[in-house]
């Protein structure tokens, strides 16, 4: 029997007949073969065509001296090269766009990019980002900037110097703004920004901190191994070395290596291979990235040895170790009195949420001392984003940092205490949807400290990390003594320059510019390809087959990753978890404790007992603003999360007020809800007692008795212990809220409109509280007898 050979175009390429067809073409390859390798070869041109563009980009960025990477225009304002302690920093002033003017009398926002191996410019090197969300919102906008060059003998504390200048002429700028600037520090330029707020609290308004690491030591096991490198490498005298060979300055491409050494998939194959198969369309977006991952930047020795051995290796932030050179600041980070909000994600391998956050439990071990510090912490937790995506994405920036700006405000004047930040979707038929800004609701949780250390898996794997810190003490000792002058005696400016232009992250750029003559080709090749560009089919096999193998090499190096970090995690337990290695130099393997000197202690012992006398001279102190808020506090006592509707509502009354219109500016409003919560939390009975003396006429007590009634029924009924403590204030101011049941009450209050006082007419008597409101506790609540007064 013979075999048929198929010759029909619909079953060309199925047989494995190797008969020259009529138009030449060779049917054993197939037509779907010569279409996917014609493709093949045209994405290879184009590829190679963009990395010829990454690196003409990069030459020319350099040459220009690798400005801040933003989109939106701006203006030098200061630069820190011309002050006394000359810093290679510069403060620049953002110039928002015609479309979008900013009010200078709202407070005005301050952006710092992370000096960590990269180039300025992260924050707002797209329309999406930190500056375009501020600049929407209508705030004046500043960018802190930095140069590629250090100057001569430049320190971290001698920059922090330079930004608290920067903050104070930003601040001179916008004299009539309800509060000091908002800033934003990104990754390294977050803990910077809280050394600079405990050292300089009268410069710094709200804090933002987004990726930033403050404790070094913190993760989870299996899952943070970046944290070992320090131990595994033996401490810091790696990057002294470095920095010696640069002829006294550091290369910023060695963090990057670090960064990338992370994700091996990622850096040695899924990087190139997406823009290798998305060629046609792939190239703007990953040409506009590696203009700024591309920019390294240098520090001086002192910087690098700083920021190794007193953060890294050494975690002496949170433990109360870390001062200025001449000695007498000592860097504590209770000192910071602005709110601070720490932004981090699950999906962040670089700053896993507990490196962002067990400083908090570091400082404050109940959340009695995080209160009586007068601290406001507010944290916020991605789900999965990665680091850089907590700075770069557009989703993040529209959702996350856009309502975190919104609630600026709200943030500013939240009682003492931890709170994590929740943001939800806006629902159709939200009630009072007019007070609420933007697409989403922001809420603000109370949280505990115990609620952050339930995030780590128990923090014993920390207690090695101090063997790590004195191997690495000694190692640096040894390297500074032995080692460190004879590679600077050896180094010189043309040998460091050599080094730089021959690191890995430098040369696969440099190498692939026009300067090589190997590349001239392609520069002519591409427009060509372009031009007669024949993409292969979506359906292909043979394309089928090169995404299965991309995704088979992806997952033998993400198998590769795993095993390494798994190794490393291993290695370093077994050499610093070694009883062993503990004696040898001669430590227990415990961890720091922050211990404040007894000088501090007793100072702020002084404090706490100013306050609570400051706090019982005030109960009978104050107006009609300070009433409502004593109410408000009363009522909700100590509520589980707060919200932004409540918060607007508060506002609009403050502002409609006769006699206040115009004069609660927010610092003033802030200052009275600090001080009307400490009151009722300290001494709530005198407190209500003390509300007649506060607003002495009849009818104004009952419209306020009502607007607090309005502001408390936004989501739900008044009930149980809120609406016992509701009725205990009426009592005592005369008032008679007609209360006719929870549910009732709830239904009315959210059909109305409550931008309006409603009239309610007095009544003889409040009648007897609801069901709801009649359980035991909230009998207790009404009946409770006053306590005496401290002293009396």
């Amino acid at each position: 029997m013979t075999a048929r050979i198929p010759a029909g175009p619909s079953q060309r390429g199925t047989g494995p007949s190797t008969r020259p067809s009529a138009d030449g073409a060779n049917p054993y390859l197939g037509q779907p073969a010569l279409e996917y390798f014609a493709d093949a070869w045209q994405r290879s041109v184009l590829l190679l065509d963009i990395l010829r563009q990454r690196g003409n980009e990069s030459s020319e960025h350099e040459r220009e001296g690798m400005p801040a990477v933003l989109v939106f225009e701006h203006e030098l304002l200061a630069d820190g090269r011309e002050l006394s302690e000359p810093v290679n920093y510069a403060l620049l002033r953002i110039i928002p766009p015609a479309a979008s003017p900013t009010d200078p009398t709202k407070r005005a926002f301050v952006v710092i990019d992370p000096r960590a191996g990269h180039g300025p410019g992260i924050g707002g090197f797209k329309a999406d980002s930190e500056i375009g969300i501020a600049l929407r919102t209508g705030h004046p906008c500043y960018f802190i900037t930095f140069y590629q060059e250090p100057c001569p003998g430049q320190t971290i504390e001698s920059v922090a110097r330079a930004e608290a200048h920067f903050l104070r002429l930003v601040s001179e700028r916008h004299p009539d703004a309800p509060g000091k600037p908002f800033i934003v520090g990104n990754c390294q330029a977050g803990w910077a920004l809280m050394i600079l707020a405990a050292v300089a609290p009268e410069r710094c308004g709200p804090l933002l901190v987004a990726g930033a690491p403050l404790a070094y030591w913190s993760g989870v096991r299996g899952r943070n191994p970046m944290r070992y490198s320090g131990g595994l490498l033996g401490g810091s005298w790696l990057a002294s070395l470095t920095a010696d060979m640069g002829n006294g300055r550091f290369d910023g491409a060695w963090l990057v290596q670090n960064f990338e050494k992370l994700n091996p998939a990622n850096t040695l194959w899924s990087k190139l291979y997406d823009v290798y198969a998305r060629a046609d369309t792939e190239g703007p977006r990953f040409l506009e990235f590696e203009r700024w991952w591309g920019g390294h930047f240098l520090m001086n020795r002192e910087e690098i040895d700083w920021i190794v051995q007193n953060l890294f290796v050494g975690n002496r932030l949170t433990a109360g170790q870390v001062r200025s050179s001449d000695g007498k600041t000592e860097v504590d980070l209770r000192n910071v009195r602005s709110p601070v909000i720490v932004f981090a994600s699950w999906g962040d391998n670089i700053t896993p949420p507990q490196q962002a956050l067990n400083w908090i439990p570091d400082l404050y071990a109940t959340d009695e001392e995080l209160v009586a510090n007068d601290q406001v912490i507010v944290y916020c937790l991605h789900p999965t984003v990665g680091h850089l995506g907590i700075f770069v994405s557009a989703g993040v920036a529209n959702r996350e940092h856009s309502e975190l700006f919104c609630a600026l405000d709200l943030i500013d004047v939240l009682p003492p205490g931890l709170y994590e930040a929740r943001i939800e979707d806006v629902a159709p038929d939200m009630p009072h949807r007019d007070l609420v800004e933007g697409r989403y609701l922001v809420r603000f949780e109370r949280r505990s400290v115990t609620d952050i250390l339930a995030l780590d898996d128990g923090r014993e794997d920390e207690r090695a990390f101090e063997v790590v810190r004195r191997v690495a003490e000694v190692n640096q000792h040894l390297y500074d003594t032995f080692v460190s002058p004879w590679v600077r005696g050896m180094s010189s400016e043309l040998s460091a320059q050599w080094m730089r232009n021959m690191h890995p992250a430098r040369l696969e750029r440099s190498l692939a510019t026009d300067m090589n003559p190997w590349m001239a080709w392609i520069g002519a090749l591409a427009p060509m390809v372009r031009a007669h560009r024949t993409p292969v089919s979506p359906d292909n096999p043979f394309l089928t087959m090169e995404k299965a193998a991309s995704a088979q090499i992806v997952s033998a190096l993400d198998q590769f990753r795993d095993v390494r970090d798994a190794w490393y995690e291993q290695a370093f337990e077994a050499i610093y978890n070694s009883p062993a290695m503990a004696a040898l130099v001669g430590l227990q393997a415990q961890p720091p404790v922050n211990t404040e000197s007894p000088v501090t202690q007793a100072l702020r012992k002084e404090l706490a007992e100013r306050r609570l006398h400051d706090a019982e001279a005030a109960i009978e102190q104050g107006g009609k603003l300070e009433a409502f808020v004593r109410v408000l506090a009363y009522v909700a006592d100590r509520p589980s999360s707060i919200e932004e509707r409540p918060f607007n509502l508060l506002r609009r009354f403050a502002r409609e007020q006769p006699e206040t219109a115009g004069q609660v500016s927010l610092a003033r409003f802030k200052q009275v809800v600090r001080q009307q919560t400490f009151i009722v939390q300290r001494y709530p009975q005198h407190a209500v007692q003390a509300l007649p003396a506060l607003v002495q006429d009849r009818e104004m007590r009952r419209r306020l008795m009502i607007a607090v009634h309005q502001v408390m029924t936004l989501d739900h009924p008044l009930e149980g212990e809120r609406l016992a403590r509701y009725r205990e204030v009426s009592e005592v101011l005369g008032t008679r809220h007609p209360l006719r049941s929870a549910k009732d009450d709830g239904e009315a209050v959210a059909g109305s409109e409550v931008s309006e006082v409603r009239e309610v007419p007095e009544v003889p008597e409040v009648p007897e509280a609801p069901e709801a409101a009649s359980k035991p506790q909230a009998s207790r609540a009404v009946q409770r007898k006053a306590a005496p007064r401290p002293g009396s």
